[in-house]
């Protein structure tokens, strides 16, 4: 089974909301294999449900299995890292605290295992602060080289900058993305990311020198009425990841 994610050209690979196994494999398609669908935990009552759904989005796609929190929620923390040990999905979304028991767990490097921080409306420190008991406590302000030492130190892949808010934290985004290049670590932009902003977002990542991206384009693309992801979207995603990566 498949535990790395198909990236084009080696450098992106999108990240979207499946609602449901057809609307993954629909997705799917649509990016030409370029995708991670997000499945989210919170959905999930218990593991064994979870993981009984999750395996048929995984089969659908090549594994191409995101496991998902919910909007970030780090009371999932654990759930991710429990569901991720069985399914050894492609990628795990997990907050800064987390990342080492889901690496543990795994037990192996080939899973993108990313680490959430949130913008601190100061450019170059994010708040590491993300988990259960830590998100409800002051914010712990951090250099982001620092958090990415740290997340180095846990076996975490990637930094999640989460919430962008589109194009608000755009330069605190800059020094976050020309310091993942400078460290050799992976980026994953997230939070108001829509079809206006997608390619700017991306090619701020790219002019920077990040080795992989992973932007995640969510609510943006969404059918109100269905909760389904919109291929076209999805299609159009791609072709805009097509035109700007060389």
């Amino acid at each position: 089974m498949k535990t790395t994610p198909k990236y084009y050209q080696d450098r992106v690979c999108l990240n979207v909301l499946a609602n449901s196994v057809q609307n993954a494999k629909d997705c799917f398609d649509a990016a030409e294999g370029h995708v991670l669908l997000g499945v989210l935990s919170k959905n999930y009552s218990t593991d064994e449900a979870a993981i009984e759904d999750m395996k048929k989005y995984s089969e659908a796609t090549e594994n191409a299995l995101s496991v998902g929190l919910g909007a970030g929620d780090p009371n999932q923390s654990n759930m991710v890292s429990r569901l991720s040990k069985v399914l050894q999905p492609q990628h795990v979304n997990q907050v800064f605290t987390g990342v080492g028991t889901s690496r543990a767990l795994l037990g192996q490097n080939e899973t993108i295992v990313n680490g959430l921080v949130n913008p601190t409306g100061k450019v170059g420190l994010v708040n590491i602060a993300t988990g259960p008991r830590s998100s409800k406590t002051s914010a712990a302000q951090v250099p982001i080289e620092t958090a990415i030492a740290l997340l180095k130190d846990m076996g975490g892949s990637s930094i999640k900058f989460f919430n962008m808010k589109g194009l608000e934290h755009i330069e605190e985004y800059k020094v976050v993305a020309a310091a993942c290049a400078e460290n050799d670590f992976y980026l994953e932009p997230t939070g108001g990311i829509d079809l206006e902003n997608f390619e700017e977002i991306l090619q701020i990542a790219l002019d920077a020198g990040v080795k992989k991206i992973i932007p995640h384009v969510y609510s943006s693309i969404i059918n109100k009425e269905t909760g389904d992801t919109n291929v076209e979207d999805v299609k159009t995603l791609l072709a805009i990841v097509k035109k700007v990566v060389k």
